[in-house]
């Protein structure tokens, strides 16, 4: 038995935020010195590193799980099921609910017992719970859905993946440039030997790269030290994605009985432009193989970096025929991988 994925759909966020948004910001390195070069330099450096030109922000009156709610609306709309159906609810996210202009995060009750809540779910046996596994989180959910699936314990899961960055980022971090908010959502059934899930892997690195994304305090001396932010050490962060995922996603594949010849679209978080071409190419040459065209769709231009929401929105986006240079036809192979926080590699090998 394995499970498949009847149903998607995401929420991309309506402001849309440019480069220039970040103007008139005073940009500071880690011992709160002003960088020396200015912030249009800075802000064309990351589009060329990132391939970032914008990213979007929720509503001021939106938190984390209206966006995932709304993703998760249209995944089961998308899959055709009764929402009592559910056996259970899994949302993947790193900090919750922050409402728009505070600095505290609230998880209680859970995101996904929320989300069940406003869904107006009212089988009791339909179990709702949070996920939180860096931006690897909403491929970790799905896995843990397949493996209730594949066990007989459950026959239909919605696994959802939402953050709000905007709201945990130092604006005198030019890092903060990155983030962005969204949602992403999917429903996973009984699959059949013909499609579905094929092969897993997870890993998480805690001796030496534990620290390599963490939560710190501004860069600004003067705000206060109590008040911690998303911060990220990004070179280590390349040479490790570059190291270690490669390898990950060809035991993946291999894992799976597939080969590389028989890959269709590779599917991965939406991090760092450059970083992710440069993991697949690494992929495609443990294979002695040059990486095909088309085969890494990439939306972070326009959307930016929102996390666990990422690979569930781009898959939505891809299903629905949003994205003309890419689709994704009955019998394709797709692998899906990300990296992130922990720090946390998994990936996933899938027959349409």
């Amino acid at each position: 038995m394995t499970s498949k994925i009847i149903g998607v759909g995401n929420y991309i966020p309506s402001q849309s935020i440019s480069n220039l948004f970040f103007d008139q910001h005073l940009f500071l390195d880690e011992s709160g010195v002003t960088l020396k070069q200015d912030n249009a330099t800075i802000a064309g450096k990351l589009k060329e590193i990132t391939g970032i030109e914008e990213r979007r922000y929720a509503g001021n009156d939106q938190v984390n799980s209206d966006l995932g709610f709304i993703a998760a609306q249209a995944a089961i709309k998308d899959s055709g099921i009764d929402p009592e159906t559910l056996d259970y609810i899994i949302f993947a996210h790193n900090f919750g609910d922050v409402r728009f202009g505070t600095i505290q995060s609230d998880m209680v009750p859970s995101l996904a017992s929320r989300v069940k809540h406003l869904l107006n779910i009212k089988n009791n046996f339909c179990v709702a719970y949070d996920l939180v596994f860096g931006c690897p989180g909403w491929i970790e959910g799905v896995i843990q859905a397949h493996a209730f699936i594949k066990a007989g314990i459950a026959k239909k899961c919605l696994v959802i993946g939402a953050e709000t960055l905007s709201r945990v980022v130092d604006m005198h971090d030019r890092d903060s440039m990155i983030y962005a908010d969204g949602a992403g959502a999917a429903v996973l059934a009984i699959g059949t030997e013909e499609s579905g899930i094929k092969s897993h892997i997870s890993a998480s690195y805690t001796q030496e790269e534990k620290d390599y994304l963490y939560f710190g305090k501004s860069y600004h001396n003067e705000s206060s030290p109590d008040i911690r932010f998303i911060k990220m050490n990004g070179r280590k962060i390349y040479e490790f994605a570059l190291l270690q995922v490669p390898v990950a996603m060809k035991k993946c594949l291999d894992d799976s009985g597939y080969t590389i010849g028989e890959l269709n679209k590779i599917i991965i978080h939406q991090a760092n432009e450059k970083m992710d071409e440069a993991i697949v190419k690494r992929f495609y040459k443990l294979y002695d193989t040059p990486m095909p065209e088309h085969i890494m769709p990439m939306v972070i231009h326009k959307l930016g970096n929102s996390s666990v929401a990422t690979i569930p929105s781009l898959l939505t986006m891809i299903l629905k025929g949003e994205l003309p240079d890419h689709r994704i036809e009955t019998g394709d192979v797709v692998l899906f991988a990300s990296v992130g926080a922990g720090m946390n590699i998994n990936a996933f090998v899938y027959k349409v």
